[in-house]
């Protein structure tokens, strides 16, 4: 087990996850032996140049991917915002149509705001109690003027997962370009790129214990992008700026580390059995009712609600910051988004009333775990409800 801090029992994965003991290694060396930039001609220029290569190397080979389709990029945010932006541009805006989920992170409902003030017509796809997308919806939605789509993979507050291969192929089928904001799965499943029908998708290193400040872009090589960032021309032209090596070392070493432990595992969540085994005692508790997916969700994802034992609604903010004082770190939902006076968008969107909305909580895992320590959480949350 990996320690955070200590005494504090970390359970906000889907927020952030601590940098893991080999990344900070690697990337210590690569600012000692790759501090130069990329694009020089000397040695510490040929130097961080090499590790630059090597490193997307490995991260192409973890995807499965060609390193043309990998743009790397400043996050998730930036990601979605290239993806988006970037493809839209290629066409008409007065006869385009996006279509997002109910459910999508802050920076897909950003980009669907600039483009609706571009003049493109945004449709949102209603989710279910469970925050599944109602399919009853596909050919209403999936027909001209439809343009692009995209549906978050795995939704960070209530771990849904969408069926993003089936929306996929029939976006394919219809001439339809589909995003998918995949940056709670990635390092969490292995990613065969080649084989997905996925035209772009969007990753954050930090959410499988990589840095900060580093993430990507998959992009098909065939699609046109605009550039959002223009400059020197790096990243193939779609994303200028001197390119931070260490970071991407660091990238690339999260990536071989989660590929690895899920290949050790035949493709599974290695952290999925913990998660079932405190799921079950938290759902033993009166008042905690579970939210999301009861099954197709993220395997290291715990999210719920939570009543007194006599119906009263408990603050989900309140109880965060009640539990951060006895060292539990969880969160009352997206930790990108600033909503402090309002109940969550996504349980509202799944049919959750406004005062049901104010009482969520989330819980994720991750390495740095041990079931001892996790199996210490479902008392804390009974003295609140009893």
């Amino acid at each position: 087990m990996q320690r955070v801090t200590s005494g504090l029992i970390y359970l906000d994965a889907s927020a952030t996850s601590p940098p893991s003991p080999e990344v900070l290694q690697m990337m210590c060396a690569a600012h000692l032996e790759g501090w130069g930039n990329p694009s020089s001609l000397h040695l510490p220029g040929l130097k961080a140049a090499e590790l630059l290569e090597r490193s997307r190397q490995v991260i192409a080979s973890s995807f499965n991917a060609t390193m043309n389709e990998i743009i790397l990029c400043s996050g998730g945010t930036e990601s979605i915002q290239l993806a988006l932006l970037g493809t839209a541009a290629l066409f008409p805006p007065s006869e385009s149509q996006l279509v997002i989920s109910a459910v999508e992170h802050p920076a897909v409902t950003a980009a669907a705001k600039q483009l609706s003030k571009q003049g493109w017509t945004i449709k949102v796809w209603p989710v279910n109690r469970q925050g599944q997308i109602r399919l009853e919806y596909t050919d209403e939605l999936l027909g001209y003027p439809t343009r692009l789509v995209s549906i978050v993979w795995g939704q960070s507050e209530v771990g849904t997962l969408q069926p993003v291969r089936q929306i996929g192929q029939i976006c394919h089928e219809r001439g339809i370009l589909f995003h998918t904001d995949a940056v709670q799965v990635v390092g969490h499943e292995i990613i065969e790129w080649s084989k997905l029908p996925i035209d772009l998708l969007s990753f954050a290193s930090h959410k499988f214990q990589g840095p900060r400040g580093i993430g990507g872009l998959l992009h098909r090589s065939v699609i046109p992008c605009q550039s959002q960032m223009n400059g020197g021309g790096q990243e193939h032209g779609f994303r200028s700026g001197t390119e931070p090596v260490p970071l991407v070392v660091g990238l690339a070493t999260a990536l071989e580390l989660v590929t690895n432990r899920l290949l050790s595992t035949n493709k599974g969540n290695p952290f999925q059995l913990w998660r079932d085994k405190l799921l079950n005692e938290l759902l033993s508790i009166p008042g905690i009712e579970l939210t999301g997916h009861p099954s197709l969700r993220l395997p290291y994802h715990i999210s719920i609600i939570c009543r007194t034992k006599h119906n009263k609604s408990l603050l989900g903010r309140a109880l965060v910051k009640t539990l951060d004082n006895q060292g539990l770190a969880i969160s009352s939902g997206t930790a990108c988004s600033n909503r402090e006076n309002y109940g969550s968008y996504v349980l509202k969107a799944m049919g959750y009333s406004e005062d049901e909305a104010l009482t969520g909580l989330r819980l994720t895992l991750g390495p740095w775990h041990d079931f001892d320590t996790l199996h210490k959480i479902p008392s804390l949350l009974r003295f609140y409800t009893d």
